[in-house]
């Protein structure tokens, strides 16, 4: 199978380069286009890979018919439409890491270009004028700085901060102690304390409903006299209003802002009018260097997206990255799998529709709850509901339209710390399944109602119940031989001898529903249900090729 993908926005040639060496990828590289004329084109294709200047809007994401994944060779996203992005099973996938040095490097650029009035010198140097008597500076060493946000760019500022010999703080509820210890920098309770001891203040946050203007005029006011602050984040994080007029009071030293709430800023603007700010063109990311980096970090995200079905760097999936995603992919196909288990054993008792799932996550695999969940609604609707991009990125909002209550918790009593256990209700009927998925081991279904089997959820899999009386697993055994079944595994259950008993049978190749009637006419077979998975039979999710997970 192959897939179009379109390239735009002058992506950096090394990250186009590991897409268009891909066999089954059919790479088409445009310049940017406007919306009008890009949504006559975009049905055409899988993927789209592009930076900031290429808007995925709404009209875009529903005129593309084929589209499976966005690429983003940048950090924001606040150029995508992530919400009908995500309604519609797009991954969306940006390159977090590739411009980090970039922004640190531009950060400390700019403090030094403020505080030594670098501007200003350069500028009366180039008009023959001689100022040194005018250019008294003030240095970095000593200040104490306050990074909001230490991620992955405001622990690279951390370390050159240090370099510096610049006394470090920090507010982040999302990181951990560990962090900041390793960083030697002190954590501040809430950002008001970090603004009461900062001398130069830097914003390292995305733009959400979250940061939207968290620094206003009341943060700004608690800042000390002469106070710097910083913004090479996003536009809004920093209220521009009120920044305005604390430097226009005198209340702060400067600023340096490398981003606005609207772009491009113009003249007119109040701020290109003060001298003691520096301003630059949203240039955080410019360099050789990030846009390489950014740019193979997206094709290579993209491209196992379409080949690989890994969403490990989708954005809207789950913040699991590398081995931590990896690790959890037995599960995510151990999930899936029994859902789908389940919701044939519930349409076998007559159920149309269930209306409740249940999932239960040893402590192992809890870090993925969500992302589990989505793979249990993808095996509940797969089969139910006619959409090519059912998968994990859509799946929850998919089924809770369906009416499906969905809820995950935590379980220390699942007797393994990998284990995880699904309940599926309908009416009056219910199925509770169970299994574990240890990493680098075949994922195992360990229950089925009150039976206890073992065996591993494969291309398809068999459950008779029967009474437990001899002859019964020979002749199920024959009947499949005859039709041409393979079996892969065999697991016969029961709860006393003589009683009711169930089988649980890996099969490699499907089972008609020819040979599931002949089943049900052999002596003392109850019922037959045969459950074909469509995730692929090789133990990976999205196993078929296909981005479909």
């Amino acid at each position: 199978m192959s897939y179009r993908v379109l390239v735009t926005d002058e992506i950096d040639e090394d990250g186009v380069a590991v897409l268009a060496n891909e066999p089954e990828l059919d790479v088409d590289v445009l310049p940017t286009l406007p919306e009008d004329e890009l949504v006559p084109r975009i049905g055409d294709y899988d993927a789209i890979v592009g930076r900031s200047a290429t808007r995925i809007s709404e009209r875009l994401l529903r005129h593309a018919g084929r589209l499976r994944v966005v690429g983003r060779a940048g950090v924001g996203v606040d150029n995508i439409a992530m919400d009908v992005a995500t309604a519609l099973g797009v991954a969306v996938i940006n390159a977090p890491a590739g411009n980090t040095v970039a922004v640190a490097e531009l950060l400390f650029g700019s403090l030094l270009a403020l505080l030594r009035h670098i501007p200003r010198a350069d500028r009366s140097m180039h008009e023959g004028r001689w100022e040194r008597s005018q250019l008294l500076g003030a240095e970095l060493r000593g200040r104490t700085l306050g990074i909001v946000g230490l991620g992955r760019i405001g622990s690279e500022v951390a370390v050159r901060a240090a370099a510096f010999g610049m006394e470090l703080v920090a507010f982040d509820p999302y990181v951990g102690d560990e962090r900041f210890q390793s960083l030697r920098v002190r954590r501040m309770a809430t950002l008001d304390a970090l603004l009461a001891a900062a001398d130069i203040v830097t914003v390292h946050t995305p733009l959400t409903d979250e940061t939207r203007g968290l620094i206003g005029r009341r943060e700004l006011g608690r800042l000390g006299p002469g106070a710097v602050v910083a913004n090479l984040a996003r536009g809004g994080i920093v209220d521009e209003a009120a920044l305005t007029a604390a430097l226009q009071a005198g209340q702060l030293r400067g600023a340096v802002l490398d981003v606005y709430g609207r772009e491009p800023l113009t003249g007119e603007s109040a701020l290109a009018r003060l001298p003691n700010v520096v301003l630059t063109p949203h240039i955080g990311a410019s360099t050789v260097e990030a846009q390489r980096n950014v740019a193979v970090d997206a094709c290579v995200a993209v491209r196992d997206a379409l080949l690989r079905g890994d969403l490990s760097r989708a954005v809207n999936v789950t913040a699991l990255r590398g081995e931590r995603w990896q690790a959890l992919r037995p599960a995510i196909v151990l999930v899936r799998r029994t859902a789908a288990v389940a919701r044939a054993l519930l349409a076998g008792q007559g159920v149309a529709a269930a209306h409740r799932l249940a999932l239960r996550c040893g402590p192992a695999v809890m870090e993925g709850a969500s992302v589990l969940l989505s793979a249990a609604a993808v095996g509940v609707l797969e089969d139910v509901v006619e959409s090519e991009r059912l998968n994990l990125i859509n799946a929850r909002a998919m089924a809770e339209a369906r009416g499906l209550e969905l809820s995950v918790a935590e379980s220390t009593q699942l007797g393994h710390e990998a284990a995880v256990e699904l309940t599926l209700s309908g009416g009056m009927q219910a199925v509770t399944l169970a299994g574990t998925a240890v990493p680098g081991a075949p994922p195992r279904l360990t229950r089925i109602g009150g039976f206890a089997v073992d065996v591993t959820p494969r291309h398809a899999l068999v459950i008779l119940t029967n009474r437990d009386v001899p002859g019964v697993i020979g002749r199920v055994g024959t009947l499949l031989g005859d039709a041409g079944v393979n079996i892969a595994e065999y697991h016969q259950a029961r709860l006393a001898q003589g009683g009711d008993a169930l089988a649980a049978i890996a099969v490699d190749s499907p089972v008609s529903e020819a040979v599931r009637a002949r089943l049900l006419e052999l002596p003392d077979v109850r019922s037959a249900t045969v459950v074909r998975f469509r995730d692929g039979g090789n133990g990976e999710e999205g196993g078929n090729g296909g981005m479909r997970v």
